[in-house]
Formats: C-alpha cells, structure tokens, sequence
C-alpha cells in the first residue's frame, strides 16, 4: 500500500496502459461540486472544494484521458432540497458529473433527482461520483447504476472499528451520540449491531441524537455522558458537531475515550489539542502518515493553502474518473458509468475495485489514535503537535459488507 519510490506524476501517468493514454486529449470536462459554502459547516464545505480544485489541477497536468477537468461550485446550504436546485442548476449549465459528500440527506435527494432526470432526458445523463455521505442504503435498497461511493459505508467502518473494540478490554460501558439524520442513526443501528456480536459483555450506558450542525453547546451531553459512567463514545459526528463535542468534553474532564469517524475534519484536531492525547482514535480509509502519494499531497496542499487535505477520496475520485474515461474512449456519462462499474485502479491507499453490484469501492481501512508527533509519525495537523498515528491497517475484505442492491441497469 506504500509507494515509496513513484512520484505522483508517475502514478497518475502510469494509471492505465499507453495503449489506451489520451483517448479524448483536450477535452473539458465540466464537474459540480454540490456541498456547503454557508452555515455552521462552510469550513468543511470550502476545504473539500480547493481539494477538488486541487486535485483537478494537478491531473490536468498529465491524465490517461487527457481531459481538463473543470471544477464548478454550488452552495446546497447542507440541505437535500436545495442539493436539487443545485441540481437543475449544474445540469442547466450542461455539466454531466455531480460529486458531493457532505451529508447523506442531500446525497439521498441527489440520488433521486438524477435517476428521474436521466430517465426523462435520454442523451444528457448525469453521473453522481459521491466522495464521503456513508449513508448504507445508497448502496443498498436505494442504490442507483449513476451512483458510485468512494468512502468506506457507515457499516464497512464500524466493522473495522468493533473488529478493533474487541480486543480492547478497557471498553465496557460504551455511550452513543449521532446527529439527528441518516448517517447518525445507521452509526448508531450498526454499533449496537456490531457490540452485540463480538463483546456481547459491554453496555450501550446511552444513546443520543442531536440535530445536524444546529448545537453549539454540547456541555448538555457531555454532562449525560460522565454520569453514565461510559468509559467510552463512539460518535459519527462530522465538523463543528464533532469539534464542539471534544471542546465540551475536554472542557468538563471527561477522560472516556473517543472512537470516532471524522476526527480529522477541519478544526476537530485544534479542539482535541494536547487534552485529548491517547484518548481518540479514528477510522478511515487512509491517514496522515501512511507516506507515498498521500504524503506528497498532503506536503503540497499544506504548501499551497495553509490546510490539511482530509478527505483523500477526492482523489480516487478524479483518478478513477480519468480512467475511466481513457478505458471507454470517450467522456459520455453512459460510456463512463459502464467503465467505472468493476474499475480497478491505483490510488493513495493501494490497489482499490469498484463493485460492480452496487458501486461501493472496496479499499483498505485503518484504525489511527491521536498522539504526539514522532519521528515514525511526523505529519503535524492543524500545528498542534499532534497527529492520528496508525494503530490497525485492515485489507479489504475485512470491512467489506455484503449489500442487498438490485440494481436497475440502462437497457
């Protein structure tokens, strides 16, 4: 999973074979990014677009399609019904790929909105390339054939994370708290699930859900939670919702350990500061000090932006998108959703597959833990002196969840 002798430039253009190199060299392919620029997560929002606009520079650069990617934002204000005014706006602006990640209510509704649009305009197909909402019926009883997940679900994470708890006999009294929306109850569904299964002895001690990027006080909770006793929480909250929660925490001394799925979101790390060390941990699909392609453009993001470049899976998005693009010869979504169906390709993390029955890329995950930075573990994030070092790599096969989809395909 490391490359420590290739260059990015080598990577991407070694992607696919010569062969198939430049297949449409010069064309632009116009991509809109439909997430939040306003409200409470508008940080978040505005680091996930300059990773877009970053990444699509440097593949513009050198890519086996030999396309230029150009990078268009709208504002959905975190909100599924105006993610479809987004929509209509990106399809209006004859844009055919749709990426967004932040919130799977509004992947939900773009789901929807592309498959009624694609099927009433034949011939202006738009293709939905999600980054980060883990929602797992995306992939199951909603999944759709113009939908493509790059992250790890909600279930495939918190397979690797229970697989880790299992062994971790300090944990016993375990307290849930998720935002008020799908990916906050599926947190909590497949946590209870997954204790239930592999350390039946351990007590879910509470379980609460709060509304989406609305609490700007979490003392509230936390109080909840030190009087249960919990000697641990596990939480999927994202942005200020996490950031906040560990602020809070720390500020009362609660001393549980926090297993998370977002805590290297902007601004979570500043407020997880020295307090939190040894006491959070993370999975993911990737992490800070995994070195090789991620290093560099973690190195080079920092260099240009003064910020840390969190989600990774935008660039397994537009790698596997180039790709594809080369492997049908052509930039129509219909000929590119086909290529990307059971696409295997190389990204930061390793040899990845796109699965073809229901488009969730298979990839490694890793358990990290917050701590002091070390030689071994050298990326500083957020100039705390801390960073996420790595604890547990799992391959593939041990996060991947079966999935119930039953995919209609174009005829």
């Amino acid at each position: 999973m490391r490359f420590p002798h290739r260059t990015l430039a080598v990577l991407i253009a070694a992607s696919l074979t010569s062969a198939a190199a430049f297949a449409q060299k010069g064309e632009t392919v116009k991509v809109a990014w439909i997430d939040p620029l306003s409200g409470l997560m508008a940080s978040i929002g505005q680091n996930q677009l300059k990773s877009y606009q970053f990444v699509a520079e440097k593949l513009n650069a050198s890519n086996p399609a030999g396309v230029k990617f150009e990078i268009i934002s709208i504002d959905n204000k975190l909100s599924p019904a105006e993610s479809l005014n987004a929509l209509k706006s990106a399809a209006d602006q004859g844009v055919r790929y749709v990426v967004q990640g932040l919130g799977s209510g509004a992947a939900l509704a773009l789901v929807d909105g592309i498959n009624k649009h694609n099927e009433r305009n034949p011939g202006k197909e738009l293709v939905f390339l999600n980054y980060a909402a883990v929602d797992p019926d995306l992939t199951n009883s909603k999944c759709s054939y113009w939908h493509f997940r790059y992250d790890a679900d909600t279930s495939m994470k918190m397979e690797a994370l229970t697989t880790f708890i299992k062994e971790q006999a300090d944990v016993k009294k375990v307290y849930l708290i998720n935002q008020n929306y799908a990916h906050g109850h599926q947190v909590a569904k497949y946590a209870k699930a997954g204790l239930a299964r592999k350390r039946p002895d351990v007590q879910v001690v509470g379980d609460d859900l709060h509304p989406l990027a609305q609490v700007r006080d979490f003392a509230p909770y936390v109080a909840k939670i030190k009087a249960s006793g919990a000697d641990t929480v596990i939480t999927g909250n994202w942005g200020s919702d996490l950031a906040l929660l560990v602020k809070a925490a720390n500020d009362a001394g609660l001393t549980a350990k926090f297993y998370t799925y977002y805590g290297n979101f902007g601004g979570t790390p500043t407020a997880l500061g020295k307090a939190a060390d040894g006491r959070v941990y993370q999975v993911g699909y990737g992490h800070y000090n995994m070195g090789g392609v991620y290093g560099q453009l973690l190195t080079d993001f920092k260099k240009r932006f003064n910020d840390d470049f969190y989600s990774a899976a935008v660039y397994s998005v537009m790698v596997s998108l180039s790709d594809a693009m080369a492997k049908a010869k052509s930039t129509d979504p219909v000929k590119v959703a086909a290529a990307l169906e059971g696409l295997k390709f190389k990204t930061f993390n390793g040899d990845v597959e796109m699965r073809k029955g229901d488009h969730q890329l298979q990839q490694p995950l890793f358990i990290t833990k917050w701590q002091p930075v070390d030689a071994k573990n050298a990326y500083d994030v957020e100039k705390t002196g801390m960073t996420f070092g790595l604890v547990k790599a799992y391959d593939a096969y041990v996060s991947s969840t079966p999935s119930s989809c039953q995919m209609k395909r174009p005829s």
